[in-house]
């Protein structure tokens, strides 16, 4: 069923949630166990308000730029756009060992790459619960979460994507009424130098509105990558249609 795409999340979960600030962040999270990230071991991030889970440095960053970055940020950006938790929605995350989360995680890799073995033993859900954007005169609301786990060895990055809404903020040339237009949403993984990372198809294009119909594991509205060595599953997808609505005719 579509509604088990995303993973429990919520106060009743044990989640923690942002402030609602705009470009806020959430307190340093300690983790622990540490996760591998391109082959580098990080003990601590911060999930950003605006759509990116970061290590090392927290994001405030409301438009995207195309990866590689030349900063050196390592981030996972299920979808890097102009969040604004103050005009609505909330954004969520939790640290867990809960027996049952991972064991459907764990069901889900072995799906997904049944030749690597995998057994879950940690997590991290973040998840942005209907979140409005910056400048919006709509109740337009975007629901997606990152779950990032590890078996202490392997670890593993899965997006879901349950409702896509808008784009766009304001500040990014974004229409107010539609979250349409501008610079629109950065999907993808950038690894801190700058050789190593990846943007889902569609990522900066008007397209990025239909990330939950794409994917590479024909679940519609999931990706799963391999995140320590980093590798990408399954067949690369059709790069998403642009909406016609939004098609320039001449």
């Amino acid at each position: 069923p579509a509604a088990s795409l995303l993973y429990p999340y919520g106060l009743a979960q044990g989640d923690q949630k942002n402030p609602k600030l705009d470009d806020g962040t959430s307190k340093k999270v300690s983790l622990a166990v540490p996760f591998t990230f391109y082959s580098k071991e990080y003990r601590s991030l911060y999930v950003n308000n605006n759509g990116v889970v970061s290590f090392d440095a927290q994001v405030n960053q409301y438009t995207p730029d195309p990866f590689p970055l030349a900063d050196g940020r390592p981030f996972v950006a299920p979808y890097w756009a102009d969040v604004d938790n103050v005009l609505g929605g909330d954004v969520f995350y939790r640290e867990t060992t809960d027996p049952t989360l991972l064991a459907r995680i764990t069901e889900n890799i072995n799906q997904y790459l049944p030749k690597i073995p995998f057994t879950a033993t940690w997590a991290f859900v973040a998840t942005w619960d209907h979140v409005a954007y910056y400048g919006s005169t709509t109740n337009k609301g975007n629901t997606f979460q990152a779950t990032l786990t590890t078996d202490t060895k392997k670890s593993f990055i899965i997006l879901n994507y349950w409702d896509i809404q808008w784009t766009t903020g304001a500040a990014s040339d974004g229409d107010a009424e539609t979250g349409l237009g501008g610079t629109p949403a950065h999907a993808g993984f950038n690894s801190g130098d700058d050789t190593n990372f990846y943007n889902i198809p569609g990522s900066q294009t008007d397209a990025i509105i239909n990330i939950t119909q794409t994917s590479n594991v024909n679940v519609p509205g999931r990706w799963v990558f391999q995140a320590d060595d980093f590798k990408v599953p399954g067949v690369p997808p059709e790069v998403p249609k642009v909406p016609e609505s939004n098609n320039c005719w001449l």
